[in-house]
């Protein structure tokens, strides 16, 4: 039943994606720029990256247009980080959507084993992180169903790890779909299995507290221990969890967890 349902929500998903038009304005922000010199899109690319690494932020923008114009995607996915981030631009979560956005039209049925997949997943998932709660005073209205479509489409046709758990967060909380914790679980299962931390520190905490899942605190423990160091001090969150488990958890269940992230960091190392 789950495989045939991922079909055909894949297929809804790829036609209001990609083939049903845009969620605003046809974006342009990031693709302004036209090729007007001989360098081949590749050598822009590179001297876009060097002029932002050296502080020279506007050649780096006006390089990375002329290459994204040409059908550069790491270009156009940069410059839509950039104005993310606000790295050498004024931020703008604005023209960092309507870039994404066009990078999910244009490439949105990417070969999932080509090299440049994993930034049109990244778009997906951008987008789908902006339209769960919008941007506002913009056109960009929250739309947490579009949201749980796109994380569907990035974690299912490219198993991008970062749509994986928040595709499972958003079946976790039942926002912008019905709630399913199971199918969240397998969802958090597939990140965590990939490293990724954040999806290690929410499925370790259900698993540990057995919430909505039969009980495991070894594993549980085991998954927030290798969140906690992945993450450092940048997610408090996670800390706190892998501190109340650890205060909760038993001497047999502390060692248990141990001698599990033992033999998880040997296989990764392999």
């Amino acid at each position: 039943m789950w495989n045939s349902e991922r079909s055909f929500l894949g297929v809804l998903v790829f036609a209001l994606a990609v083939l049903a038009g845009p969620v605003g304005p046809s974006p342009a922000s990031a693709f302004d720029g036209r090729p007007t010199d001989a360098r081949s899109p590749l050598d822009a690319f590179r001297a876009g990256a060097r002029a932002l690494r050296d502080g020279r932020a506007e050649e780096a923008v006006t390089a990375l247009q002329y290459a994204a114009s040409a059908g550069h995607l790491a270009s156009a996915w940069r410059l839509g980080r950039m104005y993310m981030d606000g790295q050498g631009v004024a931020r703008s979560d604005l023209k960092a959507f309507e870039t994404f956005q066009r990078i999910t039209r244009e490439r949105g049925d990417e070969n999932p084993g080509s090299p440049e997949a994993r930034f049109v997943a990244s778009a997906f998932v951008a987008l789908g992180n902006y339209l769960v709660e919008g941007i506002p005073n913009t056109h960009v209205r929250a739309n947490p169903q579009r949201a749980f479509e796109l994380y569907f489409y990035a974690a299912s046709t490219f198993g991008d790890a970062d749509g994986q758990f928040r595709l499972g967060r958003l079946m976790l909380e039942g926002q912008g779909t019905r709630r399913d914790p199971v199918q969240a679980a397998r969802w958090l299962s597939l990140a965590a299995a990939k490293s990724h931390h954040q999806a290690q520190a929410v499925l370790g905490h259900m698993l540990f507290i057995g919430r909505d899942v039969p009980r495991q605190a070894p594993r549980g423990l085991m998954f927030l221990t290798l969140a906690r160091e992945a993450a450092g001090d940048t997610d408090t969150w996670i800390t706190e969890l892998y501190d109340e488990a650890m205060r909760a958890a038993s001497d047999d269940e502390r060692g248990v967890a141990l001698r599990m992230v033992e033999n998880w960091l040997k296989t990764v190392r392999r």
